[in-house]
């Protein structure tokens, strides 16, 4: 008996050790990570994106250049916007400054930006009327530039140690290195 308790203590040790690695994550403490250089790669993924306000003006918005906010537990981006349609009388080049939160999408293990907010809108060489149309629509189109852009996806190796120990991705923590995700006990259904 004690024999076969000594050849599973290592075993038993190595299991405790990895649930300590796995555990929520706090200030200093472990957690998934998830780096800027990981978040501004599937960011340029995903764009430039196009949009068109009726017949009037045609956006491309460009990949956004993700920056992180810790103190506010946020992301910002700043995003480069060209112009052009009938409603201007020529082409003309802006940004977007906007700061977003994130959320854990389980379905498809994501992490998605939500909670949009534009901090500016700047553009250049645009005529005064064209220019409150956009000053108007801004938001809507900050918001759907990046509305549920996915800026991380989980592979199933990355859960497989935590999914077997009952865990699961929790809050979401930005630092000034990249995102930290903790790891929580699953809910039970």
């Amino acid at each position: 008996m004690k024999r076969r308790l000594l050849l599973t203590l290592p075993g038993w040790i190595a299991l405790a050790g990895a649930a300590r690695a796995a555990t929520p994550a706090a200030p200093g403490g472990t957690g998934y990570k998830v780096t800027l250089e990981q978040l501004q790669q599937a960011v340029v993924q995903r764009f430039p994106r196009r949009y068109e306000m009726g017949s009037l003006l045609n956006l491309n918005v460009q990949a956004p250049r993700v920056r992180l906010l810790p103190e506010l537990n946020r992301l910002g981006t700043e995003m480069v916007v060209d112009a052009a349609g009938p409603a201007l009388a020529r082409a003309s080049t802006g940004t977007f400054d906007v700061d977003f939160a994130l959320r854990y999408e389980a379905s498809d293990q994501t992490l998605r930006a939500h909670q949009i907010r534009l901090n500016a809108l700047r553009l250049d060489d645009m005529a005064p009327g064209p220019a409150s149309l956009l000053q108007a629509y801004a938001p809507t189109l900050a918001g759907q530039a990046l509305k549920e852009v996915v800026l991380h996806q989980l592979k199933p190796q990355d859960l497989m140690l935590t999914d077997g120990l009952g865990l699961e991705p929790g809050s979401i923590t930005v630092t000034a290195k990249g995102l930290t995700i903790a790891l929580v006990p699953k809910k039970m259904l």
